[in-house]
Order: C-alpha cells, then sequence, then structure tokens
C-alpha cells in the first residue's frame, strides 16, 4: 500500500498568500540603457534604483519573477557573514573587514527604511533572533559576541542563560543563548511581489519566461540573444545566484547552489504557540548545519528549515530528517501534521561573501550565501549605484570575482558528500559539548 506524503504540499508555504505568477507576454525592446539577468529582490531592486535615475531598464528571468529563492526562503532579515571576525582580517585586511562588518548593520537599516518607506505590505517585524548554543562553552563565546556588538556596532544584543531560555524559546534543547535585536522576520512572498510592483510603477519592463542564451560584447554594448530575441544594451547587471545555468559558464564555475528546504505546521492551538514561541523570534543555532525557523507572520505555524542533500527530485528523506529535528526541539509536536515542504536553492562560493564585480565588462551582483533577503536588494542597490557611477555608495563587497572551484562545471556532485561529514562535525561537537 502506498503511504500517504509526510507533507501535504510541496509547494511553499508563502505562496498561499502570495501566488508567482507570469507577466503579461509583451514584445522585447530593441534596446535599453540597461538589462539585468534575474528578476528576484537583487535585479529588482536594481531595476528600481536605475529606473529612478533615469535609465531605461529591462529585466529577464527564464522563470516567473521570484519563483527562485526570492519566494522559497524563510523570511528572516539575518544578514549573515558566514567568516567570523578575525578570519575576514586575515583574508581582507583589517579595514575590509571592519567596513564589512560595519555594513552588515547598514544593509539591515537600509532594508527596513525601504519597507517603511516605499510601504511595503510584507508582514514584517523587527522580532529579534535567538541563537541557540549547544554546550556551555559555546554559550560564553556567544556572551561575549553579543557584548561586542553592543559595544562595537550599538546593536542591542545580551547572552541568554540557560534558567531564562523558556521566556524565548519553548524547548530545553539549548544551553542558553544569544538575542540581537536587529534581525526580524517578513512574508518573503508578499515581500518580491511588493518589490516587483512598485519596480514596475518605476517604469521598468521585467519579462517572464525568458531566458538567457548568450551576452556578446560589441564595444559600445552588449548583445543579449535570449528565448524572446535579441536585444542590445548598453550595460548588462547579472543578478541569477543560485539559479544561474549553462548560459553563463564562467559564473557557473564559480557558484554552488545548494538545496535548502523548509517545512511547515500545520496551524497550532494559540496557547501552543505560546508556549513554544513566546516572543515570536526568528530562531537559528550554533551547529555547522544548524536549523533555523520561526513562527509565520500570523503566528499559527511553526516553519523549521535547513540543508537539504537531495539533487534531484522531491524525496521524502530530507522532510522526515526536518520533522524529526523539529520534535527534537518541540515534543509536543510529535504528532502535529507538515502542511507544507519545499526547498530553494541558495548560492555558495568559495570566499563565503556577497559580491559586486566586474568580469569582461558585464556586473555581477550574486554569491549570497543563503542570507539573500538582507543582501540582495542592498547589494542590488549598490551595483545599481555602480553603474550609475556613483562612487560615494560604492560597497565594500565590490572587489575581485570569487575563484572558481576545480573540477566543478554547475552540478554540486560533491555536496551529499560534505553534508554528511557536516552532519558528523555537528555529532562529535554535540558528543564533546559540557551539556
Amino acid at each position: 500500500m502506498q503511504q500517504p506524503p509526510i507533507a501535504e504540499k510541496s509547494t511553499p508555504y508563502w505562496w498561499e498568500a502570495a501566488p508567482v505568477r507570469p507577466l503579461p507576454t509583451q514584445p522585447l525592446a530593441k534596446q535599453a540603457d540597461v538589462v539585468i539577468v534575474g528578476a528576484g529582490y537583487a535585479g529588482l531592486t536594481a531595476g528600481l534604483t536605475l529606473a529612478r535615475a533615469g535609465r531605461a531598464v529591462v529585466v529577464l528571468d527564464k522563470m516567473n519573477p521570484g519563483e527562485g529563492a526570492s519566494s522559497r526562503n524563510g523570511g528572516i532579515t539575518s544578514g549573515n557573514i558566514r567568516l567570523g571576525y578575525a578570519e575576514l582580517v586575515r583574508k581582507y585586511g583589517e579595514a575590509r573587514a571592519v567596513a564589512i562588518e560595519a555594513e552588515g548593520k547598514a544593509a539591515r537599516e537600509f532594508i527596513y527604511d525601504f519597507i517603511r518607506t516605499e510601504g511595503l505590505d510584507c508582514d514584517f517585524n523587527l522580532t529579534g533572533r535567538f541563537y541557540g548554543a549547544i554546550g556551555k562553552a559555546q554559550y560564553e563565546t556567544m556572551a561575549r559576541g553579543a557584548e561586542k556588538l553592543q559595544k562595537t556596532l550599538g546593536i542591542e544584543s545580551y547572552a541568554v542563560p540557560h534558567a531564562e531560555q523558556r521566556q524565548h524559546v519553548g524547548t530545553d534543547y539549548y544551553r542558553g543563548g544569544s538575542v540581537r535585536m536587529d534581525i526580524g522576520g517578513l512574508h518573503p512572498g508578499k515581500y518580491h511581489a511588493e518589490i516587483l510592483r512598485i519596480t514596475l510603477a518605476a517604469g521598468v519592463t521585467v519579462h517572464s519566461d525568458t531566458a538567457v542564451k548568450s551576452i556578446t560584447n560589441e564595444g559600445e554594448g552588449f548583445r543579449v540573444e535570449t528565448s524572446a530575441g535579441t536585444i542590445m544594451g548598453r550595460q548588462v547587471l547579472i543578478c541569477t545566484n543560485g539559479y544561474t545555468d549553462g548560459a553563463n559558464p564562467w559564473l557557473r564555475r564559480r557558484l554552488v547552489p545548494i538545496r535548502s528546504r523548509i517545512i511547515a505546521t500545520e496551524e497550532l492551538p494559540s496557547e501552543l504557540m505560546a508556549k513554544l514561541m513566546p516572543r515570536r523570534m526568528m530562531c537559528g543555532e550554533g551547529k555547522v548545519l544548524g536549523y533555523y525557523y520561526r513562527p509565520s507572520p500570523d503566528g499559527k505555524r511553526i516553519l523549521l528549515g535547513g540543508r537539504d542533500a537531495s539533487q534531484s527530485g522531491d524525496p521524502a528523506a530530507p522532510t522526515v530528517m526536518l520533522r524529526d529535528g523539529l520534535i527534537n526541539l518541540f515534543p509536543e509536536l510529535a504528532d502535529v501534521k507538515i502542511s507544507h515542504s519545499w526547498f530553494g536553492n541558495v548560492a555558495m562560493h568559495r570566499d563565503m561573501l556577497p559580491r559586486i564585480f566586474e568580469h569582461n565588462g558585464l556586473t555581477y551582483a550574486t554569491g549570497f550565501c543563503g542570507s539573500g533577503v538582507v543582501w540582495a536588494p542592498w547589494i542590488g542597490s549598490r551595483a545599481a549605484h555602480k553603474l550609475l557611477g556613483d562612487d560615494q555608495r560604492k560597497s565594500a563587497f565590490d572587489f575581485r570575482p570569487m575563484p572558481f572551484i576545480p573540477l566543478y562545471a554547475g552540478k554540486p556532485y560533491f555536496m551529499p558528500a560534505l553534508i554528511q561529514l557536516y552532519r558528523l562535525q555537528d555529532r562529535i561537537a554535540l558528543a564533546r559539548a559540557n551539556r
């Protein structure tokens, strides 16, 4: 007998309120000041910035706008930097390290101001984020990090001892943690739909279902061959990130698409939600492959996400793993149904930093490393100012391209083994932790 599915739906929970749709078909213009490839957060925000500066902008997407990571993510405004400060200094020098850390704060402030001033209806709430420690030693490190954030960047941040943990999240799994109050949550589908709305209103032309086949430098501009015809662009901006395809093999060798999967519970009783998510904070944990989780914007469900080692199809095993992780955190949810399970691609690379760069005359805004809710609009807007020649808004992330990955041409054959290695590292860390 065939087993019932683990989740009722394999489409994003976010699509219930903000379904992605094709745009009305329209002829492709013969030329534009700027052609942008990718109609996610980065491409649309860049297009909006350029159009308001008087440029004629055309945005192309091989799918529906927002159908990739922009409507599939967790909606947490983390703006994470994967590298610690010491590693940033070692790799890029102290001046750039300081600028990168400061820009993380500026990027979040930019997003919050953007949502407020543009009137974006996206269920944004600056709830704060709780980050759980897996042991006492990690808690002490988190406590020192929270103190550093408060002192150096003025970010409201504090340690949460184990005895006070349930005031923030209803689990005994962690041994305390830390909170930073400059992180919140939003509805990523609505967020993208609203950015699309104001971008179209600014005069940007956006084409869905229009795949770019090739881009050729013709001296005075670029010839962009697409499935809908040819367009000449004086400048071209590439914002494809985790959905970069074979039309740009140079970029594809530098970005690794990694599946991130999220599950959503059925609606939960209000008393249970108040117990498990007492402050409705966004949540994460101090593991290599840690989970991230949050209440839904209406406060009726819990959404939990993590890395997915599968590479094809929609297998049940990753959903089961996330459900087991959810129950491990919250045993009260052992009998709760999973309403949605879906995945999307994030783009990782060897530098692990969001990036703006040029190559063969093309400008790129990409490599958001799983934190695109904040970084994609920020980097998109900075890239637009770069195209406008505005040196006053140069980003600390604007420097050389990330290096290519040897023996890699777009298929991340090594990721299942790498994820298993990371899981082993987490198991060892848990076994050694003083809990």
